[in-house]
């Protein structure tokens, strides 16, 4: 079957990682990548990281301000498959590169548009920067819990890069395999402000139900400081620090057995029940037993004894120069080996997932600047043929009659399910009695809204005969099923691949494990704080909390306290776009492969989160000789250098991103400093005391640097009532059966514009009887499913 993407053309007219990242996963897949540089080059080549996301693809030098150029580069356009822009949207109309200009001259082009703020709204042409959109939408204040000190602090892994560059390859994915059916192509947006909705997991809908109620909101992590006993930081006799998610309730039994812990439990009249019963005070002195008896051995006798268990979650807390070295990612096949024309050989993190039919190709490194520009011009002829441009796309809905089968559970996969609904697929979330477990965590259910949203719900018990008749009549009429089941537990279920792919060849069959499947950890549990640790995020957000000493208990509390809160739950959102993407490679390549309508057939899809946090920390999952070591966060947790991090105002706090000559130049005259001074923080810092944060802000970008307020709103307000969210339609309204009318968190990329049906999340088995009518079950049957215990719903 090839690669999903053989023989499309994509031209890459964007700069810097989230443009590059994009174009790389369709590099990976097949497609021919056409990167349009300036004559000197993209600005961000000299990022030590630019091996990485250059790699795959062919450099052409074209000067957009110039006459010629800029007719080449429009022949060019009439060449290609897809168009990827970055940048303000008022560059865009500038130069002729803006959606609406080039959908309209080509009707079969996809265009996609990365940018900082979206292409309308008041924030459109504020700066793109990572931490200029993290500050402004309030992630950083969100931060304030690390320290504890009432201020923001720096948010250290580029999550938003990371979601809007995945967002695009879902637009973009989704825009083809609509194409391939209409023959149109389509407008994509994403934006690095909707890559940060991911990562707010409860709180927009927990605040506006406490002040429907007239309660005082508090975050979760103000109601839970301390870790859970679960999911906790352990130090170990070696100082290194172990991170436990152990979340379901057998695999923290498993750990209490692995620490032996367990039996002293049992005999003790305060531990009876389950953990979630236990009271406060027996719940501290876990704790405390656990924080003592974690650092009678080293952090590798530690490792041994879980992996002797064989049900234990998790790793020790690493950086991301240890994590390249990952024995999974080494054995597991998880990085590939390129040559560099600058940096010789490197090893890099591999593709972002293994579809087993069509699977990635790397092709090469990264191309010197410029280095195809005479054979890519002189090649240029007619544009390819391709269909009739001739018929309608549906508003925002590509995946219209996709049907997915979703028996995933927690936060990873469900939350990919629900970006594919969100582009308009039919998804149906088959749940066991009671619901996700994910259900459980939080009253009525609120934890598990924002991982549902726009699927039917429907309750099967899958190990009676009459469930696993139900599921395999459920899937065989649909397009995916997406579960994250371990081991032969499918086989067990009756939805094993070779299961399936009987009765439905076209399925495409995705798993989201921890560990890829051919290393040595296939088998282990893993959610997302185990996931944090190995990846090297934890570590970079934590600090010096990972290194300090702990001469007494109390020490180890608090650090572990602090480590807790940098270890939030981004791996999961992480994961979700890296599935959702990968999916839509699985659904283009077979739309591609089919031939006159007839059916193609579908294929297994392996995702792991590993890979994918990888993914986020792209910056280090590459080594070569010479590579700088990247940037540490400073020991106040205000950024990684003085023109790049937070500062204190006469008023509240700025963060500033002064990163070129020019902004650095304007910062220096704004600030009244000599043009020759060196922007140390000891210089900047006591100018900014001078003057409030709003009106450093509004005077800073007037001047021309990138300078935003970074305490004037919690992140879920900004989600929820910032006039920028709400116009854009990135909160919208929906009604919800048990809360009825409240905002959900909005799309993460569009295409053709917003989903005129955005839909709320389904209580448990929500749609049982409708799901069964749809299957011709008629009411004495259904009322026999349900006498007989197979269905079920709140």
């Amino acid at each position: 079957m090839g690669t999903p993407l053989d023989g499309l053309r994509v031209i890459d007219f964007g700069s810097g990682p989230a443009g590059g990242l994009a174009t790389t996963v369709l590099a990976d897949f097949g497609a021919e990548v056409v990167k349009v540089e300036p004559p000197s080059g993209d600005r961000f080549r000299s990022l030590p990281a630019s091996p990485f996301w250059l790699r795959g693809k062919k450099s052409v030098v074209l000067d957009l301000d110039d006459t010629d150029d800029a007719q080449r580069a429009r022949d060019l356009i009439a060449t290609a498959d897809v168009v990827v822009v970055t940048g303000p949207p008022s560059r865009m109309r500038r130069r002729g590169l803006d959606g609406a200009t080039l959908c309209e001259r080509h009707p079969s082009l996809v265009h996609c548009s990365l940018t900082g703020w979206g292409v309308d709204g008041p924030y459109a042409e504020l700066p793109g920067y990572e931490g200029i959109v993290a500050a402004k939408a309030g992630r950083m204040k969100a931060f304030d819990v690390q320290l504890d000190q009432g201020r923001p602090v720096y948010a250290a892994v580029p999550v938003a890069t990371h979601v809007s560059s995945q967002a695009a390859v879902q637009g973009i994915l989704a825009a083809l395999y609509r194409r391939e059916i209409t023959g149109r192509g389509d407008r994509v947006e994403a934006s690095l402000v909707q890559g940060l909705l991911p990562f707010d997991l409860v709180d927009l809908l927990v605040r506006q139900l406490d002040e429907r109620a007239g309660k005082e909101f508090k975050r979760l992590r103000e109601l839970m400081p301390m870790p859970t006993l679960n999911y906790h930081p352990l130090r170990t006799k070696d100082g290194v620090w172990i991170q436990c998610g152990n979340l379901l309730e057998h695999l923290f039994y498993s750990y209490l057995d692995a620490v032996d812990l367990l039996g002293e439990l049992l005999i003790d009249d305060r531990f009876q029940g389950s953990p979630a019963l236990w009271s406060p005070e027996a719940i501290e002195e876990v704790r405390d037993r656990m924080l003592l008896r974690m650092q009678e051995r080293t952090a590798d006798e530690w490792m041994q004894a879980f992996a002797d268990n064989g049900n234990v979650a998790a790793e020790p807390i690493i950086g991301t120069p240890q994590a390249i070295e990952h024995t999974d990612l080494v054995e597991g096949g998880c990085l590939v080996h390129l040559d560099d024309p600058d940096h010789g050989p490197t090893t890099q993190i591999g593709p972002i997932a293994e579809l087993v039919d069509t699977p990635a190709t790397v092709i090469g490194g990264a191309p010197s600047l410029g280095e195809h520009t005479g054979a890519v011009l002189d090649s240029l002829g007619a544009p390819p043929a391709g269909n009739a441009a001739a018929g309608e796309n549906p508003p925002g809905r590509p995946l219209e009659g996709v049907k997915i089968v979703d028996l995933s559970t927690i936060i990873a996969a469900p939350l990919a399910a629900v970006m594919l609904a969100d582009l308009g697929a039919t998804v149906i979330k088959v749940e066991p009695f009671g619901g996700d477990p994910f259900r459980a965590l939080n009253i009525e259910g609120r934890m598990a809204v924002k991982t549902n949203l726009g699927k039917q719900s429907i309750c099967i018990d899958l190990k009676t005969d009459d469930g696993r008749a139900l599921i395999q009549e459920i899937v065989a009429d649909a397009d995916v099923i997406m579960h994250n089941f371990r081991g032969t537990v499918p086989e067990k279920l009756g939805i094993g691949y070779e299961q399936l792919r009987a009765i439905n060849p076209g399925l495409i069959w995705a798993v989201v494990n921890g560990y890829g499947p051919h290393g040595p950890g296939a088998k282990r549990p893993a959610t997302h704080p185990v996931m944090g640790a190995c990846t090297g995020g934890v570590a970079w957000q934590a600090g010096e909390a990972l290194t300090r000493d702990c001469p007494t208990l109390d020490d180890v509390r608090e650090h572990s306290r602090q480590i807790m809160a940098a270890n939030e739950a981004n791996p999961d959102p992480n994961t979700s776009v890296v599935a959702a993407s990968a999916v839509l490679l699985a659904l283009v390549a077979r739309q591609r492969s089919s031939a006159d309508g007839a059916a193609a057939p579908g294929q297994m899809v392996r995702i792991n989160m590993q890979v994918a946090n990888a993914w986020a920390n792209g910056d280090d999952f590459l080594s070569y000789a010479g590579k700088p070591d990247r940037l540490p966060v400073d020991a106040g947790h205000h950024g990684i250098a003085p023109t790049y991090r937070l500062y204190p105002t006469g008023d509240g706090w700025v963060f500033l991103a002064a990163i070129s000559a020019g902004e650095q130049t304007a910062l220096r005259t704004a600030l009244g400093l000599d043009d020759a001074a060196e922007l140390t923080a000891e210089a900047i810092g006591p100018a900014l005391l001078g003057a409030p944060a709003d009106e450093w802000e509004e005077r800073l970008l007037a001047a021309g640097v990138p300078c935003v307020r970074a305490d004037g709103t919690d992140i879920d307000t900004f989600f929820a009532e910032d006039e920028h969210m709400v116009g854009n339609g990135w909160a919208p309204f929906v009604d919800h059966t048990r809360f009825g009318r409240v905002r959900r968190w909005g799309p993460v990329a569009t295409v053709g514009g917003a989903n005129p049906a955005y839909a709320a999340s389904p209580l448990a088995g929500e749609h049982t009887d409708e799901i069964l009518a749809s299957l011709g079950k008629d009411p004495a049957e259904i009322a026999r499913l349900r006498d007989t215990k197979v269905v079920n719903s709140e």
